[in-house]
């Protein structure tokens, strides 16, 4: 049987980190291009894994009848347009998260998703990640009880991305913290709890530490190849806020950066029968009550390497018509409420969904 014939648009740090070497590890999948607006970068990749044609412009893709799917691996700005472009020409995509910069940008992704009747999953990789979805049985199971309210943090040490750069640039990233590592804890505890419907939100953005950039000291620094001082800085380095939905309230607090030299990336589920803390990307805690006494365990589980699990998600379900849980018809509602958190902090009031 022939291989897929698939393309990598964007050839930076998630892609090579993440999407490329997933490709390849699929027997079922041949990667065909390579394309970056710094042909460099594509060029790069062709050499690094032998394999593929390097391109500059992903309109020269969109005609070739051999390529069956994407991977949109670019910042936020491009998202909504490339996955659009290629879902009219009839291929199927996998957009990085987050789906776009604005609520807006994401709902034209659907249409086209609808209209094209082609696969539009979004990098949403925590749905295929097996503590995640050890955790979610168990929710699910009714071991929790009833889950009734929900606390996010998402915290890190003085962490800003590519300073100056896309990450740190509005008109390109849509915003700072909350859309770059917010939405993926939002997307856990929305995909736990069985997508609750969001009813209000109110939060508050800010924009701090990274404002001077010159004069910024930092811990870390992803994608720090893209660092530029002299670039621009109008995005959210720390975000906290609240969200009624019609099961639990989610409360949250975020930073890229913080005066605190801790990391606290974690989520509180607590319930009625018993309460659990995952701790991003590896395990979590249940604790409960047994025979009078307070206990709390941690189950043991065979973990999986979520992007290859993702990966090879997208590609069955080209195959088989399944509806992944990363569609985007799923996702959009994340989408919704990431928009009315920065509506909110922008209107200095509550936003009912």
């Amino acid at each position: 049987m022939a291989k897929m014939k698939i393309a990598i648009i964007g050839c930076g740090t998630i892609a090579n980190n993440a999407h490329i070497p997933a490709y390849l590890k699929n027997p079922d999948v041949e990667i065909k291009y390579f394309c970056d607006i710094i042909l460099s970068k594509a060029e790069a990749a062709v050499a690094k894994y032998g394999v593929g044609t390097a391109v500059e412009d992903y309109h020269q893709i969109l005609a070739d009848p051999e390529v069956e799917a994407v991977s949109v691996c670019t910042p936020n700005k491009m998202h909504s347009i490339i996955s659009i472009d290629f879902l009219k020409a009839g291929k199927n995509v996998l957009c990085e998260k987050p789906a776009a910069r604005i609520y807006s940008e994401a709902l034209a992704m659907q249409q086209a998703q609808h209209e094209s009747g082609k696969v539009l999953n979004i990098g949403v990789v925590n749905r295929f990640n097996a503590g995640v979805n050890k955790l979610r049985s168990m929710i699910q199971n009714g071991d929790l009880g009833e889950v009734y309210a929900i606390y996010v943090s998402f915290r890190a040490y003085r962490s800003i991305p590519g300073l100056g750069g896309a990450f740190t640039t509005k008109a390109i990233a849509g915003g700072g913290v909350l859309i770059d590592w917010g939405v993926h804890y939002l997307d856990i505890v929305m995909y736990c709890m069985n997508d609750p419907k969001p009813l209000t939100v109110s939060a508050k953005a800010f924009s701090k530490l990274g404002v001077d950039m010159p004069n910024y000291v930092y811990n870390g620094m992803w994608a720090e190849d893209t660092k530029n001082v002299n670039g621009t800085y109008d995005v959210d380095d720390y975000v906290t806020g609240f969200v009624r939905t019609e099961g639990p309230t989610i409360t949250f607090n975020g930073a890229w950066a913080q005066n605190i030299g801790e990391q606290d990336t974690y989520i509180d589920f607590l319930g009625t029968k018993g309460g659990a803390r995952l701790q991003y990307g590896s395990d979590f805690t249940f604790y409960t009550t047994s025979c009078g006494e307070l206990i709390n365990f941690k189950p043991r589980f065979t973990p999986n390497a979520h992007f290859e699990n993702e990966i090879n998600s997208f590609i069955r379900c080209i195959k088989t018509g399944e509806k992944l849980p990363s569609h985007i018809d799923t996702v959009i509602v994340t989408a919704k409420m990431m928009q009315a958190m920065y509506d909110s902090s922008e209107q200095g009031k509550e936003i009912q969904l």
